[in-house]
């Protein structure tokens, strides 16, 4: 829901350092690839008990996440860059909550929860940015992407926000999971409701 208010604020500094990096000669895909080496760490010290490591390793990764796109800006998008980024992203993000499970059973169903309302989003999402590559269709609403991002409640800064807050209060964890996972659930809806509204005209879409 804030993606797109938050990008014109860290589009600016991400894309000078884009520039830098991409200067020195890092590909993009080496960034996602990293960020997401950077974010199984993050998982690892969940596990641990090591929050406040995590949560470095959280914002990290999602420095990283912001900086691949920057990079392949100035050196030219791929379509396994797009791949590769939305693949790594949604293992991380269910990296996270399984990492709480792993450290306390007593978060199994919440993080299960969570997890399960993961498929909700992802699924509404990427078969909306299937249905509309296939019809042509783009946008920009949240910076260039390599595929269709349709709007949600729950996108990447609030995932963000969330993760973090796991992180500096991991004992509240079980809550929040349930109202994470209930809010993606709401998106979920949201974006298949959009969809049949959006693409119910066309019956080959």
């Amino acid at each position: 829901m804030l993606d797109s208010t938050i990008r014109p604020l860290i589009d600016p500094p991400l894309d000078a350092l884009g520039a830098l990096m991409a200067r020195l000669g890092l590909s993009a895909n080496s960034i996602t690839v990293l960020g997401f080496l950077i974010g199984a760490g993050a998982c690892a010290a969940i596990v641990a008990g090591s929050f406040w490591v995590a949560l470095g390793l959280v914002v990290a990764n999602r420095l990283a996440d912001g900086l691949d796109g920057a990079v392949a800006r100035r050196t030219g998008s791929t379509d396994v860059g797009g791949y590769l980024d939305i693949v790594l992203d949604m293992i991380f993000y269910s990296g996270v909550p399984f990492a709480f499970m792993l450290h306390d059973p007593a978060n199994a169903l919440p993080g299960g929860y969570l997890i399960y309302s993961f498929v909700g989003t992802g699924g509404s999402f990427l078969a909306y940015a299937a249905i509309a590559a296939k019809r042509g269709e783009s946008t920009r609403q949240q910076g260039v992407k390599s595929m269709y991002y349709s709007f949600g409640l729950m996108e990447g800064t609030e995932t963000v926000a969330f993760f973090v807050a796991f992180c500096v209060f991991p004992e509240y964890f079980a809550a929040m999971a349930w109202v994470f996972g209930t809010l993606c659930w709401l998106t979920a809806a949201g974006r298949i409701l959009m969809a049949m509204n959006h693409f119910g005209g066309n019956r080959q879409a």
